[in-house]
């Protein structure tokens, strides 16, 4: 007996159709999906003191420009941080005399009327520190002392190691 076909020539060609149609929607979903999404943002450091210095991030924007703005820093315009980059980035000084509080940060995508996204940056009471970063503090003289004695000992070590050398050559 022999085997019937799979399938009856117009359904191949109804199976053909759904296939590329399949393709068509499959093909441009992520597209679709990626501009539907709204654009998310970020203020690093979230909390600052007057005078201290954030970067500002927004992904997903779709463009190749953008402006941060609050008021404890101004208006700052994001750019990619390279020609493809869908992330666009940038960077503020907030003003030595903002007082602490919450400012809201508002990006925007592209010119006027574009996609906004707004997040909250918290200034913190307190000057910005500046030269070491406040990372050092208070030393006792014991500290002093063992630093300076270990800077002498590689000093030391290093001349002898320096003479002992044009001794043998």
């Amino acid at each position: 007996m022999p085997a019937k076909p799979l399938a009856q020539p117009s359904n191949r060609r109804l199976l053909a159709r759904v296939a590329a149609a399949s393709l068509v929607l499959a093909a441009a979903s992520p597209i679709t999906l990626a501009h539907a999404a709204s654009p998310s943002a970020g203020v690093s450091p979230t909390a600052v003191a007057p005078g201290g210095r954030v970067s500002l991030n927004i992904a997903g924007c779709g463009t190749k420009t953008g402006v941060a703005s609050s008021s404890a820093f101004g208006e700052v315009r994001l750019t990619p941080g390279y020609l493809e980059a869908s992330n666009l980035f940038g960077s503020a000084t907030v003003y030595g005399n903002a007082t602490a509080g919450a400012y809201s940060v508002t990006f925007e995508c592209g010119g006027s009327g574009g996609q906004r996204v707004t997040v909250s940056l918290q200034v913190t009471p307190g000057a910005a520190r500046g030269g070491l970063g406040g990372s050092v503090g208070v030393m006792s003289p014991g500290q002093i002392a063992l630093g300076g004695a270990l800077a002498a000992g590689g000093l030391g070590t290093g001349i002898w190691v320096l003479r002992r050398r044009s001794r043998t050559t």
